[in-house]
């Protein structure tokens, strides 16, 4: 990732000089550099919810000019575009990594531009992610250790399985309700921090939703191993396909959505069969 300073300077290098405005936001660099280190440290102490906005401003310049000035004209330069492009590219296949659905959009200030106009530019601060996810989050910053969405750069909690699933037997129709499964190695605000971002971000809502159209595509196949050789052959079946998935990603909806699948009786017996009696 490119240092603060160096995404500022591009941004600012070629600002019109009409009325010292080159030269205005050349003095602001040292602001810009401070509040860089700010966010760093109390990124490194996981206490972003810590930071005061006010020292986030920057001195004889109103906030929301120099984000007009730094952000919004500044990415539009040549060096501001390079700055924008390199992070927009960054998640794997164009993936949002906040809901881990959505097509990468846009770029969300993680802490709010218009309270901290400081870090507007800052690609600690510029998160690509997907349109819908922009807009839930909107203007929130953290307020306390709990309520701190996940960061992407800075809390990476794929290497470990937390997401799990129920299924939901209704009329016919099986449909999954997705839920955190916190790690043993998790402490209590890591997970409430997760549960949360699940929350704010209708994850659930939206699991279930692609579950649904993972469970209408693999029908033919489940169908075709009933016959073949019964619930023994459809879990065998969705035992494959779910850890297909999951050795590429732990947490893979459509991994656990065969997962979940595959545990259910119900569902690998099939519609003519009565509900087990345990």
């Amino acid at each position: 990732m490119r240092k603060a300073s160096d995404s500022y300077q591009a941004c600012v290098a070629r600002s019109t000089t009409a009325e010292g405005r080159r030269e205005r936001l050349l003095k602001a660099a040292d602001t810009v550099r401070k509040a860089s280190q700010m966010l760093r440290e109390a990124a490194a102490a996981r206490d972003l919810h810590d930071l005061d906005a006010k020292d986030f401003t920057v001195p004889e310049i109103a906030g929301g000019t120099f984000v007009e000035w730094v952000y919004e004209n500044g990415m539009q330069t040549v060096g501001g575009r390079v700055i924008r492009d390199e992070l927009m590219a960054a998640p794997p296949n164009e993936r949002c990594p906040l809901c881990r659905q959505g097509t990468v959009r846009q770029l969300d200030h993680f802490m709010p531009k218009s309270l901290f106009p400081a870090l507007c530019v800052d690609p600690l601060n510029l998160v690509p992610v997907c349109e819908r996810c922009n807009l839930i989050k909107g203007n929130k910053r953290p307020d306390n250790a709990e309520n701190t969405i996940l960061h992407p750069y800075l809390d990476r909690i794929s290497h470990e399985s937390w997401l799990d699933a129920r299924t939901i037997h209704d009329f016919g129709t099986v449909q999954l309700r997705f839920f955190v499964s916190p790690p043993a190695s998790w402490d209590a605000t890591l997970t409430t921090r997760v549960k949360n971002h699940f929350t704010l971000f209708e994850l659930g809502k939206r699991y279930a939703i692609e579950a649904n159209r993972a469970i209408s595509d693999v029908t033919y196949g489940v169908d075709k191993q009933r016959k073949r050789g019964g619930a023994c052959m459809v879990r065998d079946y969705l035992r494959e396909q779910a850890e297909t998935r999951l050795a590429v990603d732990l947490n893979s909806c459509e991994g656990v959505t065969y997962r979940t699948l595959a545990a259910d009786d119900l569902y690998c017996h099939g519609p003519s069969t009565q509900e087990p009696t345990n």
